[in-house]
């Protein structure tokens, strides 16, 4: 009997956790109305408990993390996947990653059209290639041969996302998602909500994963990336340290590095989960006018999700029994 005790303790479950999130930025509550706030609640709830159900099953962080992003790609009120932003020419340009902390392997893939699941894709890329990030017509071709179906025009469009894109069509301005038009001099203004969806995961055997999704800036030229499907910059795992899914101002998380960077707190300097995400999002990315947030979780089941604007589109589940769904900072 005191074997079976033995061994029952040695055995204890490890905690196991999810988090996930659909943007930041400047949420001005008062343009919410409440049926809107419950549609966005109850999508990312939605995305939250089917990636949560696949932990609790004992199925890997990658398998949870990319069911929790596909069905926030499915969801319209997100920029990403089915909810899009229209690029310049009218089109959608879809970027994503996804990484594993166990093995450090990655897939990426951007500026892609036509595909339902843009996660599902960088997945397939890292375990389908001998590559990590393939773009347009590579990655197009990729998908041919793996035989994706390319949803037509109409599967994308979105009449708030059309209507958004017209406001500023043929002109040198882009919009961040929800924001009113941005121009170059004025994008480091805190008045936009960014639209790019993420998950991030720790299974039962204490691997954790990343993934992010986004369809970029409302009439974006020139094929532009933004920091999404950029491994290290706005998506990153290690079980060493953390996995990270990063939402904002894409240009300054790229110069910022910003998903690594938090990893590289937490092995160099010692830092906490929460205490290195802080000092990036809080400190770090604020200091070269970048705005937005993160989420992220460490082998042991932490979660952390700080944001520096006055809102992040969020959820969480631990097997703790803590559980949050929230949109704003208070």
């Amino acid at each position: 009997m005191q074997f079976v005790i033995f061994r029952s303790n040695f055995f204890k479950m490890k905690t196991f956790s999810i988090a996930i999130h659909g943007g930041a930025g400047t949420l001005v509550k008062g343009m919410m109305t409440p049926e809107l706030e419950s549609k966005y609640k109850s999508a990312l709830k939605y995305a939250l408990d089917a990636g949560y159900n696949l932990l609790e099953e004992g199925k890997s962080s990658i398998e949870a993390v990319e069911v929790a992003v596909k069905l926030l790609e499915d969801s319209p009120l997100f920029n990403a996947g089915k909810g899009s932003v229209f690029t310049a020419e009218g089109t959608h340009e879809m970027d994503a990653a996804i990484m594993d902390g166990k093995s450090l392997n990655a897939g990426a893939v951007s500026l892609i059209t036509g595909i339902k699941n843009p996660v599902s894709l960088a997945r397939d890329v890292m375990e389908k290639s001998e590559h990590v990030f393939l773009a347009g017509e590579g990655a197009m071709q990729f998908a041919k041969e793996l035989d994706y179906k390319l949803e037509d025009a109409s599967y994308f469009y979105d009449e708030f996302r059309h209507n958004q894109w017209l406001e500023i069509k043929d002109t040198d301005s882009f919009q961040l998602d929800h924001s009113k038009s941005v121009t170059e001099a004025t994008r480091s203004q805190k008045d936009s909500k960014f639209g790019t969806v993420g998950a991030v995961a720790c299974d039962q055997n204490g691997n954790i994963a990343a993934a992010t999704s986004t369809g970029g800036m409302t009439n974006k030229k020139w094929g532009r990336v933004g920091d999404s499907p950029m491994i290290g910059a706005g998506n990153y795992a290690n079980n060493k340290t953390c996995a990270i899914s990063c939402t904002g101002s894409g240009e300054f998380f790229i110069r910022g590095v910003v998903a690594y960077d938090v990893a590289m707190l937490m092995e160099h300097k010692g830092m906490s989960l929460e205490d290195a995400s802080n000092e990036v999002i809080n400190k770090r990315i604020l200091e070269i006018n970048g705005d937005g947030g993160l989420i992220a979780v460490d082998a042991k089941g932490n979660i952390a999700m700080p944001f520096n604007t006055e809102g992040m589109y969020r959820a969480s589940k631990s097997s703790t029994g803590a559980e949050e769904v929230s949109i704003y900072n208070y």
